[in-house]
């Protein structure tokens, strides 16, 4: 008798790009650290940005997230130029609404897709950090951030349905407003956020609804609250979680590569990083801290999860660490919640794309969770009879 349980939907696997520089140690920046206090030892040019792109390609992630802020290079004009060294990447472009127009952002998404045929992502990010934001003019409190996002992506997807719109609103206003040609298709929008007010706006405006990397069990609780809002909405969202990764061959190699990370990092530095992060206004920051504390000791937080990254970096902190078979299980123990796209990294971002894509992404693929978005390229491959049997 044949089951009557359908297949389990492919799996969204995305990318990274570090437009503030990558090394092979954690790169620190963002969420209540000061300007300019990225970098690494591959300053992000466009031809290296350009290698992790085509890497991400070439291994089957469908995108590629682009950071915001002043810590960073410009997400849109970086991934603009990208699209010209790429085929099919798309890019998760993350961008902040209070600080351009957003019949000005309808536009340049419409601009996008159409000269990049169709490549466009959008992920909207509040802004965690006033400080920040009065750094650009914005002198809105979080609260009011989050209320000026709902009017704006109520103007902007009014738009890109061809309407034109006049809004009256708190904190926009718009008159006669339309597009001289709509985004084909319109670019879905990714939206993040912990706090009470941003689950409303995520409810009624995102497709994907975003977390950072927290245990199972934290994870489910975040998405069943953004789905009871979403109900309440009429709604049915997509769910996405921001991850580091560190797979290997065996576990041990990945522990050891986890704790290299750290390795030069002194308690000092450690202890300016928690203090610059303790600042941040971000709901998800906060949880994220609270995950390790500000210790080495405790970092193992679920499972295969390792929070270590979080002691010197603002944003994601928190790594899948293992083999290839262990990375795996996790992210199908996700899957199990509702997650089903994942956006990865590693340091560096060339070579952790390597492991994750070739190691762990062939077991997700015979378990069905996975296809390569431009189908098998490596059954288009010829055989080598001299590496068939590595035993001999």
């Amino acid at each position: 008798m044949a089951s009557s349980m359908s297949a389990p939907s492919p799996l969204t696997f995305h990318w990274f790009l570090p437009t503030y520089g990558d090394s092979r140690f954690i790169v620190g920046g963002g969420h209540g650290l000061p300007a300019g206090v990225a970098g690494g030892a591959r300053p992000a040019t466009l031809a290296y940005l350009g290698q992790i792109a085509r890497t991400a390609e070439q291994l089957g992630f469908v995108g590629a997230l682009t950071p915001t802020g002043g810590w960073c290079e410009d997400a849109w004009l970086s991934t603009a130029m990208l699209t010209e060294v790429t085929e099919r990447l798309k890019f998760l472009v993350a961008f902040r609404p209070g600080l351009l127009s957003p019949t000005l952002a309808a536009q340049m998404a419409a601009t996008f897709q159409r000269h990049s045929g169709g490549r466009l992502l959008l992920n909207v990010v509040v802004g965690g950090e006033s400080h920040e934001q009065r750094a650009y003019g914005d002198w809105l409190d979080k609260d009011a951030r989050y209320a000026r996002a709902d009017e704006f992506l109520h103007i902007t997807r009014s738009l890109w349905r061809g309407g034109t719109v006049d809004h009256i609103g708190e904190h926009l206003r718009v008159e006669g407003a339309s597009l001289p040609r709509v985004p084909d298709p319109v670019p879905p929008i990714y939206f993040g956020g912990s706090s009470q007010a941003a689950g409303p706006v995520a409810a009624r405006h995102a497709d994907v609804y975003l977390t950072w990397g927290e245990p199972p069990a934290q994870v489910a609780q975040k998405l069943d609250w953004i789905r009871k809002l979403a109900a309440d909405e009429g709604r049915e969202l997509r769910y996405g979680i921001r991850l580091h990764v560190i797979a290997r061959d065996t576990a041990d190699e990945a522990w050891a590569q986890a704790r290299k990370l750290l390795e030069g990092i002194s308690d000092d530095d450690i202890a300016a990083v928690q203090a610059g992060l303790a600042r941040s206004e971000s709901e998800g920051q906060k949880r994220m801290l609270a995950l390790h504390g500000g210790k080495r000791d405790s970092l193992q937080i679920a499972p295969n999860l390792w929070a270590g990254v979080g002691l010197v970096r603002g944003g994601a902190g928190t790594a899948l660490v293992g083999s290839h078979t262990e990375l795996a299980d996790r992210i199908a123990e996700y899957a199990d919640l509702g997650i089903s796209e994942f956006i990865l990294s590693g340091h560096p971002h060339v070579e952790e794309a390597y492991w994750f894509g070739e190691g762990v992404l062939p077991i997700l693929r015979e378990r069905g969770l996975w296809t390569h978005p431009a189908g098998d390229p490596a059954k288009e491959l010829p055989k080598i009879p001299f590496a068939a049997d590595r035993s001999r």
